[in-house]
């Protein structure tokens, strides 16, 4: 078989554990996209409103219009995050809905691979209520902000890749709140999502600029807002290596841990 058609069937079987995905997911839609909708008019309303009330303009833009840009970036990240971790774990441990697949000539990577398609979906569908609902509230600048749509994608690849990690090694669900306690919720805290990062030491930027949320960010807010993009090509780098580097630790610890 050809170096093509390998890929090719490869992407073909992992993309049969995304329809898989999606046909169940598409029985709980609508709760699921009511969550998708509420949780960012909420951000948007009571920090946007509220505390913007008294931050007054952050970089020459309302609170609000700061804030949506880094409300749609970490809601890409929850989602992937959840999906490759706590879903994740389900279909591979509890439900080992993973084992059946492995019964068919699906293999271990296709398996990964499915799945990180999936919470990247997770990702886009998430990012894409947050964007109707920024529309609505007038905090689109122009329409620009559709390239949002593929970066929130890659975030979701990124995030759902490094859940994944995770998940190689988790013994119950508990094990999550060491992920999210100890990463996600400081990277949150100083990638930009509520604050200009430059407010912080010089040491804490440099931390904060090695984070991979900080480059998502970087890329939604000027698409948000009509802003200057900047570094473009290094944001998409660091997004891209994160994936791919998480994606080929959690294929090989996976394998590892249902073949042996």
């Amino acid at each position: 078989m050809s170096k093509l058609a390998r890929v090719w069937l490869f992407l073909a079987r992992s993309q049969s554990i995304w329809s898989r995905h999606i046909r169940v997911w598409s029985k709980l839609a609508g709760p699921s996209l009511m969550g998708n909708f509420g949780e960012p008019v909420l951000y948007l309303l009571v920090l946007g409103y509220g505390l913007g009330q008294f931050v007054g303009e952050v970089e020459g833009l309302t609170y609000m219009a700061f804030l949506a840009s880094g409300v749609a970036c970490t809601s890409a990240v929850n989602a992937a995050s959840f999906e490759g971790m706590y879903s994740a774990y389900t279909r591979m441990e509890v439900q080992q809905t993973w084992l059946g697949m492995l019964a068919t000539p699906i293999n271990v990577g296709e398996v990964v691979f499915g799945e990180i398609l999936w919470a990247a979906t997770k990702s886009l569908i998430s990012v894409s209520a947050i964007l109707i609902v920024s529309m609505v509230l007038g905090l689109i600048a122009d329409g620009w902000a559709l390239f949002i749509l593929p970066v929130a994608f890659l975030t979701g690849l990124c995030f759902a890749s490094l859940a994944l990690v995770v998940t190689s090694s988790a013994k119950s669900y508990d094990f999550f709140l060491y992920y999210s306690t100890l990463f996600i919720t400081p990277m949150v805290l100083l990638s930009g999502v509520f604050f200009p990062i430059d407010t912080l030491p010089n040491a804490v930027q440099w931390l904060s600029k090695v984070l991979p949320l900080y480059h998502a960010i970087s890329l939604v807010r000027p698409l948000m807002t009509g802003g200057e993009l900047t570094s473009v090509f290094l944001h998409l780098f660091v997004l891209a290596t994160f994936g791919s580097a998480a994606a080929t630790l959690a294929t090989y610890r996976i394998k590892k841990r249902l073949i042996r």
